[in-house]
């Protein structure tokens, strides 16, 4: 389906992944592309030691607070791996953004679906529950092209309630769908030898270090995908301006379902790798999906790199909260740095104003 030709994404910059730098700064007036800046000049270095060191005064704050290292150290060592596991929820969230201008709120029940599958390979299969990702990437990557071709084609380009309100409708649909199969009992998955590792003074579950070391070797695959192959190039050009793709002879409308599919996939990969962590019920990915846009915002929407980035503040906002402020939710102070970002930088930490 064509696009309207007015429409170009603004995505995100600074080597972000969809589209590295504004688009502006990607054409010159007379719509040339310009001449791109190495990866090392597109960096937001001054935001990054800005972020890493309100991160590392968070982390003194802490320990004045709770007044031990050990405590400290486990709440971030837990932080840093379950905030990668985050990141990659939100690379495929900010991936859809960026290249289809829609905001997918069925991400977190492609994330739940993810999860059954992975309980039915394991607890009825017998399948190591990370060698389920052989399974569950390519399913989610067929649904998501599916879901996309089928439903989401003709909400391209049409206003944005419109999109809500299908993909709200999709999330509802799949979670009553888990909850009429498998029913509300909440389950879950075991790994085969899951220990305590120990690190820098802390001690982390396995099935964590295997989760947190999975994301960022998926998110590593989706970057060079996208920076280094031609598919890759021809998502960039389509985030960036899809009529002038067309002319170029791409195939938008292809680019649209493989972008959609490999975003619902690495929520399928997420949902596995999270799959001994959580507790399994058709609304797990409720709480996922509320995360991801926290993410996505944080990073700068459209941001594949900031994504990974968000994921891993939210992370250690999370757990650090904890010692902050003891005995309320760990959200509580996810929000208070999401709504500090929005007033003080509303496009994102990792993304320049447009």
């Amino acid at each position: 389906m064509t696009q309207t030709p007015d429409r170009a994404h603004a995505v995100a910059g600074n080597g972000g992944g969809v589209v590295s730098g504004d688009l502006d700064d990607e054409l010159e007036p007379g719509g040339e592309p310009a001449p791109r800046a190495p990866l090392l000049r597109r960096v937001p270095w001054l935001r990054v030691a800005i972020v890493v060191g309100l991160v590392v005064a968070g982390i003194a704050l802490a320990y004045l607070r709770s007044g031990s290292g050990v405590v400290v150290m486990q709440a971030v060592a837990t932080g840093v791996l379950i905030g990668g596991v985050y990141g990659l929820v939100a690379m495929g969230l900010t991936l859809i953004f960026g290249v289809l201008d829609i905001v997918n709120f069925a991400h977190g029940s492609f994330l739940a679906l993810a999860l059954f599958l992975t309980f039915w390979l394991v607890n009825g299969h017998g399948v190591h529950p990370y060698l389920a990702l052989a399974v569950s990437v390519p399913a989610m990557f067929l649904l998501g092209m599916l879901v996309q071709r089928g439903v989401l084609s003709g909400a391209m380009g049409k206003p944005l309630e419109n999109q809500l309100l299908i993909t709200l409708g999709l999330s509802l649909i799949i979670e009553n769908a888990l909850l009429l199969f498998f029913g509300a009992n909440p389950r879950s998955v075991a790994l085969p030898g899951d220990r305590g590792v120990p690190i820098l003074g802390a001690v982390a579950d396995l099935s964590r270090v295997l989760a947190f070391v999975g994301a960022l070797l998926l998110a590593g695959l989706l970057f060079l995908l996208l920076q280094r192959t031609r598919l890759g190039t021809a998502i960039r050009a389509v985030a960036a301006n899809d009529v002038g793709a067309q002319l170029a002879g791409i195939d938008t409308r292809l680019i649209y379902a493989v972008t959609f599919a490999i975003g619902t996939a690495c929520a399928g990969a997420a949902g596995t790798l999270v799959a001994p962590l959580v507790t399994i019920e058709p609304t797990t990915g409720a709480l996922f999906n509320i995360i991801a846009f926290v993410v996505v915002v944080l990073g700068g929407m459209g941001n594949v790199v900031g994504a990974l980035l968000g994921g891993l503040i939210v992370g250690l906002a999370e757990q650090l909260g904890g010692l902050y402020l003891p005995g309320q939710s760990p959200l509580l102070s996810v929000f208070i740095v999401f709504v500090l970002v929005l007033f003080l930088r509303p496009q994102g930490l990792f993304r320049r104003a447009a």
